[in-house]
């Protein structure tokens, strides 16, 4: 398990940005990977300020696409993961709320016509 803690603390400009902080103590600045579907990203900074780091991953235009796009930013010694964040966008998507909201309706008439019914069944 790492000692290590990678908070959120903004998503601005399309830069996701946390906070790097160390659980008792240790030497140098920790080695991380970020990754979207297995494949890793560049361009992302790590740099020290005052107990901490700050991350910064600015989010390559080319993998904005429709559909979920899921960023991982693990330590590389253990792989295990820090944070990760998600981008949902585009026609697919819209599709995909507007089936499950129609779904979710559907299911809360049948619960109303359950409970009339009950309360007729029970007065």
């Amino acid at each position: 398990m790492t000692n290590l803690t990678l908070t959120k603390t903004r998503l601005s400009a399309g830069v996701w940005e946390g906070v790097l902080t160390r659980n008792g103590g240790g030497p140098g600045q920790p080695d991380l990977t970020v990754t979207h579907q297995n494949a890793q990203i560049t361009g992302w900074t790590i740099t020290e300020d005052a107990d901490a780091w700050v991350v910064q991953v600015p989010l390559p235009a080319d993998l904005i696409a429709d559909g979920v796009q899921t960023f991982v930013i693990a330590e590389v010694a253990s792989g295990e993961t820090l944070a990760s964040f998600s981008l949902l966008a585009g026609e697919a998507l819209a599709e995909d709320i507007r089936a499950e909201i129609d779904l979710l309706r559907a299911e809360l008439d049948m619960l109303k016509r359950a409970f009339r019914r009950h309360c007729v069944e029970t007065a």
